[in-house]
């Protein structure tokens, strides 16, 4: 299959592989032209990837030639941290915008705003290599390669859900807070980061009480991802009938995990302030609108000839993130982190050297 995946990349024809988390199969989507697909009211069905900035246009890799299969994993590089120089510009590039993040905070409505930065790592490891060493080291992650000539090639292992959604049932989650994972370690989380997440939760929340229904909402706890934890509350509940899936993705994106709050408002800071263009980092990707078949009886005396079939539509989207895009002999890593009234500009820069190994470890 890699080999497959090679020439389809070697005859510039678009195509996804990805692997859901703790699943063993991987699924490819192969597209044998190179036309753009767009979304344009996500009744459309296909490998969906999606920018952070939603004025910009999501590109669908239809589902037309759909294959599963078992690609060999190669062993996971050590655990170990890798030391290259970073400038001082950048260390101050970064401080500079966290500080700003904090007087916003400290002046405005704004109570967290998501602060990012890219880092250019030159890499001679084939894509298909790269992505191997992604399923063997992040195996509860969402992990993918994705490819479109006029667009470029990403990889990815992401820890987020955005939204799934199984006929009328949906399931997303709230995470925030970050910490190196240590072996036998119970995280001891500080008021700081159980606030964080707590703004994510409850933004959720409130946004979904226009779209769904009979919402629930678990005890946010440690989640491992890796080499790092964050904070997590799971959140599940039904789609109002009059709700598609289109719905419930805006109202979800961009939440606060990946923007800030007031989302609105920290945006505009994000785009502003930033200085870069995010494109797909912090965007989502995953399957949309996969049709499945059931059969249910309506007798149940008699299930022979009472059997009917109905067909639902289900999504499964991930938010993008411990992501790069490779070009040539370089790959652009993206790494953030939430932004509070409280943050120390120094700590939150530390806090992207931790997460930034999450990439450059399998580089």
């Amino acid at each position: 299959m890699l080999e497959t995946l090679a020439t389809h990349f070697e005859n510039n024809l678009p195509f996804v592989a990805y692997r859901k988390p703790n699943a063993t199969a991987i699924n490819v989507i192969f597209q044998h032209d190179d036309a753009l697909h767009e979304v344009s009211d996500f009744t459309e069905s296909g490998f969906i990837f999606a920018p952070f900035d939603a004025t910009q246009q999501a590109v669908l890799i239809p589902f037309e030639d759909v294959q599963q299969t078992i690609i060999e994993t190669i062993p996971a590089p050590k655990a170990s941290s890798i030391s290259e120089y970073i400038s001082a510009e950048a260390h101050q590039k970064h401080i500079n915008l966290v500080q700003k993040g904090v007087d916003a905070i400290q002046n405005s409505v704004i109570t967290k705003v998501v602060v990012s930065r890219k880092e250019e790592v030159v890499t001679d490891k084939s894509p298909f290599v790269l992505f191997q060493q992604l399923l063997t080291t992040y195996e509860t992650a969402f992990v993918y390669i994705w490819y479109h000539p006029k667009v470029g090639m990403w990889l990815g292992a992401t820890p987020e859900t955005l939204v799934h959604a199984k006929g009328s049932t949906f399931a997303t989650m709230s995470l925030a807070g970050t910490r190196k994972f240590e072996e036998g370690v119970v995280v001891s989380w500080n008021e700081k980061e159980i606030d964080e997440q707590q703004i994510v939760t409850d933004y959720i929340v409130n946004r979904l009480q226009n779209v769904t229904t009979n919402v629930r909402v678990t005890k946010a706890a440690t989640h491992q991802a890796g080499s790092i934890v964050h904070l997590r509350s799971m959140i599940s509940g039904r789609i109002s009938p009059t709700v598609n899936i289109g719905d419930i993705i805006t109202t979800l994106h961009p939440t606060p995990a990946i923007c800030g709050f007031p989302t609105d408002i920290a945006k505009a800071f994000i785009l502003q302030e930033e200085t870069y263009d995010r494109t797909f980092y912090t965007g989502y990707l995953g399957e949309l609108n996969v049709k499945e078949e059931t059969s249910r009886n309506r007798n149940r005396k008699n299930q022979e000839n009472s059997a009917y079939r109905t067909v639902r539509s289900n999504s499964e989207l991930y938010v993008n993130l411990r992501c790069m895009e490779l070009t040539d002999r370089k790959a652009t890593l993206y790494i953030g982190g939430g932004i509070t009234k409280d943050s120390n500009p120094e700590s939150e820069w530390q806090e992207t050297l931790a997460k930034s190994q999450i990439m450059k470890r399998v580089l």
